[in-house]
């Protein structure tokens, strides 16, 4: 009998719903957890990075504009997808190193992440927003709205858990982001690009990047349609300073993406105030 070669996954980019190869042509070489060569990963350069936030950018709109009951399902649907591939990434996770304990309770939490971030999309903007005390005769009302693309430093460790742990909150809020993958666990991102595909997320929604973390951190820092930086590893003082030439948002989620919470939304929204006059009538009374 001939024996069969098993066809070997390929890792590309992700961006604007497809998978490009990077441009470069540059890639760099992953190990398993017995030392062995178990992948190939794509080394992003800066026009992927610009192609990127250029998908980003033109999907971001229509992101936010749908409906906050609309994003919701999506991400619920994102969870449904998820749970349906929960073997074979417990089985990407062992590959990597991950014991079988630990792994299972990644994806698990992964899903679960999902779930609750899709139960606040409709919800976050009528605990938060707020009617606002005058002292003239106007109505005054806050509100939040999405800051726009979002760049993102996923954490190193956990793979898939700190991807969706950081890039869920902010397209909850109806951000569109440019994920830079973690470098050691990057095939489990990747993997869940494919959810991303056969999900509802519209193309561009989400972008995912794989690479070296010093060479594309001044350029994440820099880009001037980036609107906001969240990074869940740690970045150089110099990465940061360069920020300040766009006066870029950054948030540091180091140590707080492990825990869910609605103000990760908030962290990645703007504020729009609005006022509104209260017309009286001759008498002074009877305002609306």
């Amino acid at each position: 009998m001939t024996t069969r070669l098993n066809i070997q996954k390929t890792y590309k980019l992700f961006i604007g719903g497809t998978f490009p190869r990077t441009e470069s042509g540059r890639f760099y070489e992953l190990q398993n957890s017995k030392g062995e060569l178990f992948a190939n990963l794509c080394l992003a350069s800066r026009k992927d990075l610009r192609n990127a936030v250029v998908a980003a950018r033109k999907a971001q709109s229509g992101w936010a504009n749908k409906t906050a009951y609309n994003r919701s399902q999506i991400l619920y649907r994102l969870a449904e997808m998820l749970e349906s591939r929960r073997t074979s990434f417990i089985e990407e996770l062992i590959l990597l190193g991950i014991n079988k304990k630990a792994a299972t309770t990644e994806v698990d939490e992964a899903i679960d992440r999902l779930v609750y971030y899709a139960g606040w999309a409709d919800k976050y903007t009528a605990l938060f927003s707020s009617v606002n005390p005058t002292a003239s005769a106007h109505f005054n009302f806050s509100v939040y709205e999405p800051t726009g693309v979002v760049g993102v430093i996923a954490p190193e460790e956990q793979g898939l858990l700190g991807f969706v742990s950081t890039v869920a909150p902010l397209i909850t809020g109806g951000n569109t982001v440019v994920v830079l993958a973690s470098e050691q666990q990057a095939p489990v991102a990747i993997s869940f690009a494919e959810v991303i595909q056969n999900s509802d997320v519209p193309g561009g929604v989400i972008n995912i990047l794989t690479g070296k973390l010093d060479e594309l951190a001044p350029h994440f820092t820099s880009h001037m349609d980036i609107n906001a930086l969240v990074y869940a590893r740690a970045l150089s003082t110099d990465h940061k300073l360069s920020a300040t030439t766009n006066i870029k948002r950054m948030l540091d989620w180091t140590g707080k993406w492990s825990a869910a919470s609605p103000y990760h939304i908030l962290d990645a929204q703007e504020v729009k105030t609005t006022w509104h006059p209260i017309q009286t009538g001759a008498s002074g009374g009877g305002g609306y």
